[in-house]
C-alpha cells in the first residue's frame, strides 16, 4: 500500500502549517460513513480499507487542509485507485513521503491526477504531432534566444523530482536577499508556460496546473486572515522541512497574500489559472486534463467565488489595491480594467471547458449573463476617445433618473489637462477604472491588451487601441516596451495616492515603469488585429537591450532608458515573454488558438432587465448602434 503525506495551508501560522491537526469538530464528519476517524491527542489515522474501489472523501478541519470534492460541491465519488496501486492514507509522525508515478500528493488525493511519466508510444506520438504541427520545435534560434532558453531552464523548480514551475527571478548575485523572487508565482509562470507549450514541452505546464490546484483554498471561513473558498494562491515555494522523526522532506508552501506586501489576497491568480488551462488544451490538443473531476471542481470553485452575489451593482469585479499585477498601492481599488479584462477572458475560457451536470446546469447561463453584462458595461462606460472626452466635458451632474446620461455622476473637472492634447483623432482606449464620481483616465497597458485578445472591446475599439499605441509610441513604448501605465503619478498626487511609496516613484516600477514581459501579450493583440509590424518593432527594441542588461524586471524613466533602480536581474517572465513573442511572430497562426473572436451570442443577450423597472427601451440597443461597428 502507498503512504501519502498531507500538508495543510494554515494562514498566518507558519509554525503550524504542516501536519497540524485541529481539534474543532467539523460538520462534514457526520456525513462520512465509510471512514474510521480518531480525533484525539494521537496522530490522525485515516484508514481507507474497503473492498470496493470507489471511496467518498471526507473533509477534515485541520488548519486549511480540505480533502474531498463531492462534500464541497456535492459531486459523486470517484476511484482513488490507480492502475497498479490502491491508496491508503496514514498521517503519522514517522511517515515518509511517497510518490505515485513521480508525484507526491501534499494537499488532497486526486483521481489519477498526474499521468505516469512513461505514458508509452501514444503520449509520445501526441507530443511529436503537436510539435511538428506547430513547426516550432525545429526552428533555428538566434544566440539571444538560445541564451534565454538556458536561463529559463535554470529557473525551473522541481518537486518530488518533477518540474512544477519557474522561480520569479534567478539572479545568482542576489542570493542574500531574494525576498519572494525565489517563489513560483501563478501570474509570472503564464508566459513561461506559454513558451514551454510552444516549444512542445507540456509536462511542466500540466504539473503546474495540478499542483497549484492542490493548493487551492478549500475552507469557507469568516476569519479576516484566511482566504475565501476557491481562492488560488499568489505563489508557492518548495521548502525542505525537518519533522519529528528527524527526517527531511520537501513540502509545498503556498502564499495567499499573508506574506505579501500589504497582505492583499490575489484576485488574478485564479483567473490566470483558468486562462492557462484553456491554453494548455488548445496548444497540446490534450483536453483530458480539463475533464478530470478534480480540475472541474477547482474550476467551478473559482467561478463560484467570482460569480457570488454581493453588494455591488456593477457586473465588474470589485477588488482592492494590490490584488493584481500592480501589487502595491496605486489607486486602482474598485473596478480596475486589468481585472475586468482577465475576468472576461477567464469566463470565456471556462465556458469552453466546464462540464455541466444536473446540479450545475445553470452555470453556463450564469456565465453567459455575466459576459453579456460585463461586455456592455466595459464597452459603453470605459471607452474613451475624442468624441467621448468632449461628451464628458459637457456633462450635467446630479442627474437622478433612469434616463440620466451621466449615470456615474462624473464631474467634468475630473478631466486632467494632459488628456486634452494626448488622445489622437484616430485612436482611443479603455480607461483604467470607473466608480461613482470617479474616472481613472490613465492608460493601463495590460487591461487594454487583454481587452483586444479576449474581444472585450469591439473590433473598432480594438483597432483604435493599437492606433493609439502607434500614435503615442514614444510615450507607451519608448526605448523599452512597454509602459505598464501612462502617465505616472507625480508630486502631491503621488504622495497621497501611493502613500509616498519609494519603489513607486514617478516613472518607476508600477508607476509608469516599462515592463518587457508585456511584449507577449502585445504580440498576441497585434497578430490578432493584423498589426504584426508593431509587435516586430517592439520585440526588435527589446532584443537589442535585454541580454546586454541581464534581462531585468523593469525599466525606469519616461522612455525606459535605465534599468529599474530595484529591478531584479534575470527575471523569468522577462525571459519567457521575449521567447513567447519570438515564437508567436514566427508562427502567427498559433495566436488564433490563444485569442477569442467576437461572440455574437453574447451581444444579443441582454440581462439588464430595464423593462421590468419601467423603461420601455433598453439602452443597450442604443449603445450597439454606435460601438458595434
Amino acid at each position: 500500500m502507498t503512504a501519502i503525506n498531507l500538508i495543510c495551508n494554515c494562514t498566518m501560522k507558519p509554525s503550524s502549517r504542516f501536519l497540524v491537526i485541529g481539534r474543532k469538530k467539523s460538520s462534514f464528519l457526520s456525513r462520512c460513513h465509510h471512514h474510521s476517524l480518531t480525533m484525539s491527542n494521537k496522530p490522525l489515522v485515516l484508514n481507507l480499507n474497503h473492498k470496493t474501489t470507489h471511496y467518498p472523501s471526507c473533509i477534515f478541519e485541520f488548519g486549511r487542509l480540505m480533502n474531498g470534492f463531492q462534500q464541497v460541491l456535492r459531486l459523486p465519488s470517484w476511484n482513488l485507485c490507480h492502475s497498479r496501486t490502491c491508496i491508503r492514507i496514514r498521517a503519522t509522525k514517522t511517515e515518509r513521503v511517497s510518490c505515485i508515478d513521480g508525484v507526491s500528493f501534499k494537499a488532497r488525493e486526486f483521481s489519477n491526477s498526474v499521468e505516469t511519466k512513461g505514458r508509452g508510444d501514444e503520449g509520445d506520438l501526441k507530443e511529436k504531432k503537436n510539435c511538428d504541427g506547430l513547426k516550432i520545435c525545429d526552428e533555428e534560434e538566434t544566440d539571444v534566444e538560445k541564451e534565454a532558453w538556458k536561463l529559463l531552464q535554470k529557473a525551473l523548480v522541481t518537486y518530488c523530482d518533477t518540474p512544477v514551475g519557474t522561480v520569479a527571478a534567478k539572479d545568482e548575485s542576489d542570493k542574500d536577499s531574494p525576498l519572494n523572487y525565489d517563489q513560483v508565482f501563478i501570474r509570472d509562470f503564464v508566459p513561461s508556460a506559454l513558451a514551454f507549450l510552444l516549444k512542445g514541452e507540456k509536462e511542466i505546464v500540466k504539473n503546474f496546473l495540478l499542483y497549484t490546484l492542490q493548493l487551492q483554498s478549500w475552507e469557507k471561513t469568516v476569519d479576516c486572515y484566511s482566504p475565501g473558498q476557491g481562492l488560488m494562491p499568489a505563489s508557492f515555494k518548495v521548502k525542505t522541512m525537518e519533522f519529528d522523526d528527524k527526517k527531511t522532506r520537501d513540502v509545498l508552501d503556498p502564499d495567499f497574500g499573508e506574506s505579501a506586501i500589504g497582505r492583499v489576497a490575489p484576485v488574478d491568480s485564479g483567473l490566470w489559472w483558468i486562462i492557462l488551462l484553456r491554453a494548455y488544451g488548445k496548444l497540446t490538443g490534450d483536453y483530458t486534463l480539463q475533464e478530470k473531476l478534480e480540475v472541474q471542481t477547482g474550476l467551478q470553485m473559482i467561478l463560484n467565488l467570482c460569480l457570488s452575489d454581493g453588494f455591488d451593482m456593477f457586473p465588474s469585479l470589485l477588488v482592492t489595491d494590490g490584488s493584481c499585477m500592480i501589487d502595491r498601492r496605486m489607486g486602482i481599488h474598485g473596478h480596475p480594467l486589468e481585472i475586468q479584462a482577465l475576468f472576461y477572458s477567464a469566463l470565456r475560457s471556462a465556458r469552453e471547458m466546464v462540464v455541466i451536470n444536473d446540479e450545475h446546469s445553470n452555470l453556463i447561463g450564469e456565465i453567459n449573463n455575466r459576459l453579456s453584462a460585463l461586455s456592455f458595461h466595459i464597452r459603453e462606460y470605459y471607452w474613451l476617445d475624442m468624441r467621448k472626452v468632449n461628451e464628458i466635458y459637457r456633462y450635467k451632474t446630479e442627474e437622478y433618473s433612469l434616463d440620466a446620461i451621466n449615470k456615474f455622476n462624473i464631474y467634468p473637472e475630473q478631466i486632467p489637462m494632459w488628456l486634452m492634447d494626448w488622445v489622437p483623432e484616430e485612436g482611443g482606449y479603455l480607461i483604467g477604472n470607473l466608480q461613482p464620481a470617479h474616472m481613472d483616465f490613465r492608460f493601463f497597458m495590460l487591461g487594454n491588451l487583454w481587452s483586444i485578445v479576449s474581444s472585450l472591446g469591439t473590433p473598432r475599439q480594438n483597432r483604435s487601441i493599437l492606433n493609439l499605441i502607434e500614435s503615442k509610441w514614444d510615450d507607451l513604448v519608448g526605448e523599452m516596451p512597454l509602459k505598464i501605465c501612462y502617465p505616472a503619478l507625480e508630486h502631491e498626487e503621488w504622495r497621497l495616492i501611493t502613500g509616498s511609496d519609494p519603489k513607486n516613484t514617478p516613472w518607476s516600477y508600477h508607476n509608469g515603469g516599462s515592463w518587457p514581459t508585456l511584449m507577449w501579450q502585445f504580440t498576441l493583440a497585434c497578430i490578432k488585429m493584423g498589426r504584426t509590424d508593431l509587435a516586430e518593432k517592439a520585440v526588435g527594441l527589446a532584443e537589442k537591450r535585454l541580454p546586454f542588461d541581464s534581462w531585468p524586471e523593469y525599466y525606469d524613466t519616461k522612455t525606459g532608458r535605465f534599468v529599474g533602480k530595484q529591478a531584479r536581474l534575470y527575471q523569468t517572465w522577462t525571459l519567457a515573454g521575449f521567447l513567447a513573442s519570438k515564437m508567436l511572430l514566427k508562427h502567427p497562426e498559433v495566436a488564433s488558438l490563444l485569442c477569442w473572436d467576437e461572440d455574437l451570442d453574447i451581444l444579443e443577450t441582454c440581462v439588464c432587465v430595464l423593462n421590468k423597472s419601467g423603461r420601455t427601451k433598453c439602452s443597450r440597443d442604443v449603445a450597439k448602434s454606435h460601438i458595434l461597428v
